[in-house]
Parts: C-alpha cells; structure tokens; sequence
C-alpha cells in the first residue's frame, strides 16, 4: 500500500458541491491535504446528500455523497453572514487553494470571488468550475452530455439517445481541474505567485470527443448511436455469447491480434476481411462468422487461449461481479473511510 502524501501540508478550503469540484477536494484530501468543506446550512448542505436511492439504508447521508467527500473536514458556515464569511477570509489567509463552483455572479454576492480572496493571500490558487462557457445556464452533467454530442452517440439505433451511467463529464472537468491546479502548484513554487484555473463543463466534453470530432472534421462524418461499437475499429465492442451463456465483448487493436483471434477459432481468412478498415465495412459479416465459433466454445477454454495469445477481451460483469472480484487490498481503507463519513451527517451549524 503507497502511504506517501505528496500534499501533506497543503490546505484546501472547497466551495463546491455536487460532483466535479468535490472529486477535485478528495483527490487532495487522499493525497494528504487538509481540505476544509464548507457547506451552507440553509439548503441542508451539499445537495447530493439528499439523493439516495429509493431503498438506501440510513447511514447519516447518501452513498453519493459518500463517493466523492472521504476525509474532509465538514463546516457547515452561512457565507450569506458577516460571522461566518469572516471564518472563511480568515481560513484563506492560511490555505494555498480553493475549489469553487457558483451560479454567474453568486461568488461575487457572497464576497467569495478570486479578486476578494486573491487580496487577502495573493499566493492563493482559485479553481473555478463553470457549466457552460458564459455560465449563465444551469448545468448538470445530463445537460452537457445532450448538448456536446455524447448522447447523440450512445446507446442504439432503436433505443435512441442515452446518457453514460455515470456522470463523466464532471469527471472529465475535475481532472481538468486537477490538472490546472497542479500546474498552478508548480508555478508558485517558482514565482510566489497565485493564480485563477477556469474550467467549464462544456469545453471539457468537447475537448473529450477525440477521434468522434476528428471523424467528423476530417470526413465530414456525423456520429450516429453504436451502442458499443468502435467507428474505427472491428471487431470492437461486439458482444459474443459462449455455449456456457457467458458474455463479454472484443477490442482487437491489430492485424496480429486479430490473425491470432482466427487461429483460436480455426477461421479461414475471409478476403473481405483482410484489414481493419474492410472489417469495419464488413462488421456484420464479421460478426455472424465470430459468432457461430464462440458459441460452440465454453467461456473457460476461450478464454485461457485468449490469454494465452494477449488478445483484449472483457467479461461482461454485473457490479456485483466486478466488487465481490477485487483483492482485499482495495478495501483497506474502507472501515476507516466510514468512521469519517459518519462525521459529516448535516447538522445546523458547526462553529
């Protein structure tokens, strides 16, 4: 297990909710920086305390926010008072970064903004997440993944736009952040100085698109809902059953790996087949030809031979699978991590 703490030290104060700019206090807060999260009492803190499911069990607040505010320090401080923004100035003076996240204008109101904390510690460093660019809109990570293209290609033809199940983008815009932060970091230790890292939501999506925008920008191509499959790769996300009735899915990269998969299977090579870029022309062919040699395999044996050979394969896992599989290791900390938790159930106010 890695104890090092390259962040001990470090003070963090977090301004944020939800999910982006808290999974930036908490890549901090594991890395050993004290960050101190200050919620507003007056909407019973952090929203994302109120959203459980439908049959989750009381632990004090909600498994979403469990997930990304590990190891905080939890002030719940009415910013909108003189006592408690006086806290909070005098809380900057001694803190290197700030994690914020505002509705256009409300960090301004409330005397929060880069401009009055960069008064009173000018070494500080101030990321901002926004949602859109101008950040006049409200924004959930729902909203952009309609409005930056990512629904428009998940899912299927039949079942029309889907959203991931997760919320990716503002994971994207918290390393993003992170990113900023760390540069920022650095530049400090060169010049003194502080500095204001903006990142949007939006910009975050769209630079995320990669090879889908390049597709389009170069082939004029519009991506349309695959469900898992590549545009530029076959086989890639097909989804093949073995006569156990066990699934899992295909990411062949290369020519060697996919002459590799043929000898598995005892394939004869298929002239319309004999790059990458006619298998993806062909995929359907391509499909009914692997699928009638992996459904007479049992998952056991195609898969040591896939091993074997190093081709990249995935068993389709429920979340059961996939948690009640990881070695012990992942859960070292996991005891410990509800001790803290149970600390920061929401309670009026914490002078």
């Amino acid at each position: 297990m890695n104890t090092y703490k390259p962040f001990k030290g470090l003070k963090v104060i977090e301004l944020a909710s939800v999910l982006a700019g808290p999974s930036v206090g908490m890549f901090f807060a594991e890395l050993g920086a004290t960050v101190f999260k200050i919620e507003n009492p007056n909407t019973n803190g952090d929203i994302t305390r109120g959203w459980k499911l439908k049959n989750e069990r009381d632990t004090g607040t909600s498994a979403y926010y469990q997930s990304i505010n590990w190891g905080k320090k939890v002030k719940f401080w009415d910013l909108n008072t003189s006592e408690y923004l006086q806290k909070l100035h005098k809380l900057v003076e001694k803190s290197d970064i700030v994690i914020a996240n505002y509705k256009l204008n409300d960090d301004l109101k409330l005397g929060v903004d880069y401009k009055t904390l960069k008064k009173i510690n000018p070494s500080l460093i101030y990321g901002k997440i926004e949602g859109f660019p101008d950040n006049k809109r409200v924004a959930f990570d729902l909203v952009l993944q309609a409005e930056t293209g990512f629904m428009s290609m998940t899912g299927t033809p039949s079942s029309g736009p889907v959203k991931m199940p997760v919320a990716l983008i503002d994971l994207l815009a918290g390393h993003q952040l992170k990113e900023g932060i760390l540069c920022a970091l650095i530049k400090r230790n060169k010049t003194g100085t502080g500095s204001l890292i903006k990142v949007s939501l939006f910009d975050s999506a769209i630079c995320s698109l990669v090879n889908q925008a390049s597709n389009y920008l170069l082939n004029n191509q519009i991506p349309k809902p695959l469900g898992s499959l590549h545009p530029n790769i076959a086989p890639y996300g097909e989804i093949f059953t073995t006569a156990d009735n066990v699934q899992f899915t295909l990411a062949i990269g290369s020519e060697k790996q996919f002459d590799d998969l043929l000898e598995i299977l005892q394939i004869d090579k298929n002239k319309k087949l004999i790059n990458n870029q006619l298998r993806v022309k062909n995929r359907a062919l391509l499909k009914e030809i692997l699928k009638a040699k992996i459904s007479k395999r049992t998952a056991k044996s195609l898969i040591k031979d896939m091993l074997i050979k190093n081709i990249p394969f995935g068993e389709i896992k429920n979340l059961k699978e996939v948690i009640n599989g990881l070695d012990s290791s992942y859960f070292l900390n996991y005891k410990n991590q509800n001790k803290i938790l149970k600390t920061v159930a929401f309670k009026p106010v914490n002078k």
